[in-house]
């Protein structure tokens, strides 16, 4: 036998224990408890123990019949209860400490658990031997019952305080009614308010509506979406009276609400709370929550349901108050803008308008289409400085100005320097920014000026996206105040299906990123979207205002000048080239290229490219600007290709004979070479280059040129 066997003889006396006599009050329950406590004296040597009648009551056992053996105490304890307790003790004795205490359970006779707490003092020898333990039994079921009913309602609590948080913090962040009412019937939201269903219902005009159901079988109650505010129906009986009603048997509801009788038994709940929707002693509404396996409400669950409702009630508030603000601007915004825009001939144009979620605070972005003298149009878009209605005010009347002024057919830039001139007389500290053009769709011609704003995107036919580089002025009104009226204008060409897209500043400033990202990204959404411009419009309103976000407002303009694709016999495309674009000059031979072997026509394709490499270097290298590619197949009889390049200097090519080391001069050999005939012709204000490929119509090559200033 061990040293550790013999400080434990077998048979210990288990009894389980707390941590010790409990503080504070004692109630009675308590107190009577304690009454059956009693003492007991173990020798650990004899192993035997001495314990008093009152201890031995505590263990069910009559004093008569105990044989001083412990195993006799622990005999109505169930086999694991006796294993913990051996394990308490023998820990106990085996770490040398001088006490312990534990709790066990003892089944009486009658059936009933008797909850029984051990306190004992370990005494040892001069070794450190225990050879005896002394303690207290006591009978501790009032008191361990008191403390488990204590813990679950603090488990309850803990649930309502939860509930109470998570709605909290759900509506926290709904702005709307709709958002409102997606806190709490969206994902999680019955679970958030610990309810199987809920109604709710706003009242307008005289009638309850019922805005939001959400729980199985709740769909019955459709038939009652919108009724007149009476007391035929609970949820509307609440409203008026302004008190709860906490229902226990559903189906009793048909008593007091005959119209609702024939719903209820296809409701699947037993319990509901209707409660009403009170804020600022303004009744908004009310709210119905729906219980499956409740059968009553005490007096935490009550409180419960009206401090949520106390909670929905103020995000309704607050959410009505926003979307009554949010339509007063959006209107005010409306009437400042254009009701319609006009039918243009030789294009499309298509607007879209976002305006900012923050309730009144609006901006002063505009867009504007304005019929101009000899058939062209005028396009704009801009944005007054700050985000109040007072911008907004601003807004429309400088866009009625702007417009005003390019009404009477004057210059883009005569148009910009009176607005600013117009802005700075209005005695206001706001500035603004804008674009403006000019554009005749019959000849494609842009005249474009820029005030402080993001210039146009231009989208070719191929779907490659360029930026033209716009001189600008000064914002408008700061260019009056510095005296700074000048806007030059820059010259565009749109060639046949091209597109130009104006913006403000919304739709490519992304919180938390530089605005070339932003720029990037509309760039290439421009590039990836359908060619038609409200397809084009639709398209970028859905890939960036989502992407953005309700930050600011954006406008957006989207004009296309009609493609001229020819006929399938005599097919067409048009292509411009910037002069500071060199890849362009490549995508464009590609592109010819390869538009000849999709009409079958592909052995003419390697001249063809050849050609319009020197056509277009000529003009890029000898003009000042960009130019204009047609390529197209002549009818029959004679069916041949015709390429035609424009541009804007008057100056034509000149023939010159190279010398052999010469590395320029060769152009126009090679148009006599590979072309069955060429010329120029004089184009408004520029000339057309052209040649033709192919079988020839009777005509000698070479046809012959004037002589010019331009060199190829």
């Amino acid at each position: 036998m061990t040293d550790d066997d013999r400080r434990l003889p077998a048979g210990s006396p288990p009894p389980p224990a707390p941590d010790g006599p409990r503080n504070g009050e004692i109630g009675p329950t308590e107190r009577l408890a304690m009454n059956r406590t009693g003492s007991f004296d173990w020798d650990l040597t004899t192993g035997t123990i001495d314990i008093d009648d009152p201890a031995l009551l505590v263990f069910g056992l009559e004093p008569d019949g105990f044989d001083s053996r412990p195993a006799s105490l622990t005999a109505h304890l169930d086999p694991e209860e006796r294993t913990r307790l051996e394990a308490v003790i023998r820990e106990a004795i085996v770490s040398g400490r001088s006490s312990y205490t534990a709790h066990f359970r003892i089944e009486r006779d009658e059936g009933t658990p008797q909850w029984t707490h051990v306190q004992a003092r370990i005494l040892r020898d001069p070794q450190g031997m225990a050879h005896r333990i002394v303690g207290i039994v006591r009978d501790a079921t009032a008191e361990v019952t008191h403390s488990a009913f204590m813990l679950e309602l603090e488990k309850r609590r803990e649930v309502q305080t939860s509930i109470v948080e998570r709605t909290t913090h759900a509506l926290s962040r709904a702005v709307t009614v709709d958002d409102v009412t997606a806190a709490l019937t969206g994902p999680g939201g019955l679970a958030r308010l610990g309810a199987d269903g809920l109604a709710l219902g706003l009242v307008e005009n005289g009638a309850l509506n019922i805005i939001a159901l959400s729980g199985e079988s709740l769909e019955v109650l459709n038939d009652f979406r919108s009724r007149r505010l009476d007391r035929g129906l609970p949820l509307a009986e609440t409203v008026l009276s302004g008190r709860p009603r906490f229902v226990t048997s559903l189906p009793s509801l048909g008593r007091d609400f005959p119209q609702l009788a024939p719903y209820l038994e296809r409701m699947r709940f037993r319990a509901a709370a209707y409660l009403p929707l009170v804020a600022q002693a303004r009744s908004l509404g009310g709210m119905a929550l729906f219980y499956r396996g409740r059968t009553a409400f005490n007096a935490d669950e009550r409180n419960l349901s009206l401090g949520l409702a106390a909670i929905v009630a103020q995000s309704l508030q607050r959410a009505l108050l926003f979307d009554e603000e949010r339509e007063l601007a959006t209107g005010l915004q409306e009437t400042m803008l254009p009701r319609r825009i006009p039918v243009i001939s030789g294009g499309e144009i298509a607007v879209r308008y976002h305006a900012a979620w923050s309730g009144r605070q609006i901006g002063g972005d505009w867009y504007d289409v304005i019929s101009l003298p000899r058939g062209r149009v005028g396009v704009v878009v801009g944005d007054v400085q700050g985000h109040d209605t007072h911008a907004a005010a601003i807004m429309g009347q400088l866009r009625i100005a702007l417009r005003a002024y390019a009404g009477e057919g004057h210059s883009p830039a005569t148009v910009l320097a009176r607005a600013s001139r117009f802005l700075a007389e209005l005695d206001t500290n706001r500035f603004a920014t804008c674009t403006y053009a000019q554009v005749d769709l019959s000849t494609g011609t842009v005249r474009a000026v820029r005030a402080g704003h993001l210039g146009p995107l231009i989208r070719h036919t191929d779907g490659r996206v360029g930026q033209p580089k716009l001189r600008g002025g000064l914002p408008l009104g700061l260019a009056s105040v510095f005296g700074e009226e000048e806007f030059p204008e820059t010259r565009l060409d749109l060639v046949p299906g091209e597109t130009m897209v104006l913006y403000t500043d919304g739709l490519v400033e992304q919180p938390g990123s530089d605005i070339e990202s932003g720029m990037e990204a509309l760039a290439a959404a421009v590039s990836s979207g359908p060619p038609q411009a409200e397809a084009l419009a639709d398209h970028l309103s859905e890939q960036l205002w989502e992407r953005w976000g309700p930050g600011d407002d954006v406008a957006l303009l989207v004009l296309r000048r009609s493609p001229d694709p020819g006929t399938p016999r005599a097919p067409r495309i048009h292509q411009y080239i910037h002069q500071a674009d060199p890849q362009g000059l490549s995508d464009a031979r590609a592109a010819v290229g390869q538009a000849l072997r999709d009409w079958n026509m592909g052995d003419l394709a390697d001249d063809a490219e050849l050609l319009t490499g020197e056509l277009l270097v000529n003009v890029l290298l000898h003009t000042e600007g960009g130019a204009v590619l047609t390529l197209e197949v002549l009818p029959e009889p004679v069916r041949r290709v015709r390429l035609s390049v424009q541009d804007r200097s008057s100056a034509w090519p000149r023939r010159r004979t190279p010398g052999e080391a010469a590395t320029s001069g060769r152009g126009l050999l090679l148009l006599d070479a590979l072309s069955s005939r060429w010329g120029v012709e004089p184009r408004g204000e520029g000339k057309a280059v052209w040649c033709e490929i192919g079988p020839s119509a009777g005509s000698g090559a070479g046809a012959a040129v004037s002589s010019g200033a331009g060199a190829t």
